[in-house]
């Protein structure tokens, strides 16, 4: 699908920083009935008791670190991901961060602070093709999620009016208990604030857990996620199955959660407990089988969550809304305005 974005249709920092509060974002409820504007502090009225919404409790990490070139060029490396043999994923940036630097060459060494060298190794996830994303190894090893702590800063790209803090990348709902996180926030979720999550709670419609670290997904690149880690507790798959039953609406903040819950469900429509790596990629070829709505904020022309939206709502209804939300001046990105899909 591709559309034109309008001028100034990006939004160029937080809501907070343009007088709203988080949940006062706006949001186009989108159905077979038409399309409303509301703000996503209404979310709860346009939603059933006994629906069920999925969020993903993924904290974000601040993923980008300033990296030397063996020339004395600094550049920004961002940091999509550990894997399991403690190699890390990793996109290196040109150095005035205006896209991935694709002239790059296996084994190429970069200085990074603390003492730290990080070689590119191959191309990710596949070695044998050129890509934006590689595998790193650091030297010493070390674990990405304390050493990003300490001198890491949230990834940010162009369209931002400045540098924000971590805390603007938080979804009120992030878990800080344990290893790992997301290289970029889960964004569908930023609008979430606790008495959101309570008036929703109080309406009958349960709000439960799973976690997928994202990864980084740079704007300038349209092309499908690369594996991530998910997790899908037991109990989150069974509600979600009973609420199908009870035919009741699977409500999905975000694509992350889109992307996880139908990583745990099988071709008989049952989800189950489940983990590990996904590299599925939901589209008109694999439809939605356990997210019957779906909670996002604007993606760009071209970029393959679209297919995914496509894959819950139908390529006709996302087509719709998108016209509408260009016609109406709303603002894509992280910060930007919301949509729903109930199909």
């Amino acid at each position: 699908m591709t559309f034109a974005l309008p001028p100034d249709a990006e939004a160029s920092a937080p809501p907070e920083r343009r007088g709203l509060a988080r949940d006062e974002v706006r949001l186009m409820a989108v159905g077979r009935a038409g399309i409303t504007s509301a703000r996503f502090r209404d979310l709860p009225d346009l939603l059933d008791p006994g629906d069920l919404v999925v969020v993903n409790t993924s904290r974000t990490l601040p993923a980008r670190l300033e990296a030397r070139r063996a020339d004395g060029t600094l550049a920004p490396l961002h940091v999509s991901t550990a894997l399991d043999d403690g190699d890390w994923v990793v996109e290196l940036r040109r150095p005035d961060n205006s896209g991935p630097d694709l002239g790059v060459e296996p084994g190429t060494v970069l200085a990074l602070p603390g003492g730290v060298r990080v070689t590119l190794l191959a191309g990710f996830p596949d070695p044998a093709r050129p890509s934006r994303l590689w595998r790193a190894h650091t030297d010493p090893m070390v674990p990405p999620t304390g050493y990003l702590r300490r001198h890491g800063r949230p990834i940010t790209y162009g369209y931002l009016d400045g540098a924000c803090p971590l805390a603007d990348y938080q979804n009120v709902y992030a878990d800080d208990v344990g290893t790992g996180g997301s290289a970029e926030m889960a964004s569908a979720g930023r609008p979430f604030t606790a008495a959101l999550l309570v008036r929703l709670m109080a309406r009958g419609i349960p709000v439960v857990p799973l976690t997928l670290h994202t990864g980084v997904s740079s704007p300038e690149a349209h092309e499908p996620p690369a594996p991530e880690p998910f997790r899908v507790p037991e109990v989150t798959a069974r509600l979600v199955n009973s609420t199908r039953q009870g035919g009741r609406r699977v409500v999905a903040v975000g694509t992350t959660v889109t992307r996880a819950l139908e990583s745990a469900t099988g071709d008989d429509g049952v989800t189950r407990a489940a983990g590990g790596w996904t590299d599925l990629v939901l589209g008109p070829d694999r439809p939605a089988r356990a997210v019957t709505g779906l909670i996002t904020g604007l993606h760009l022309p071209e970029a393959s969550h679209l297919l995914l939206l496509q894959a819950v709502a139908g390529a006709d209804l996302v087509a719709t809304a998108y016209s509408a939300a260009v016609a109406e001046h709303y603002l894509w990105h992280e910060f930007g305005d919301s949509m729903i899909f109930l199909p």
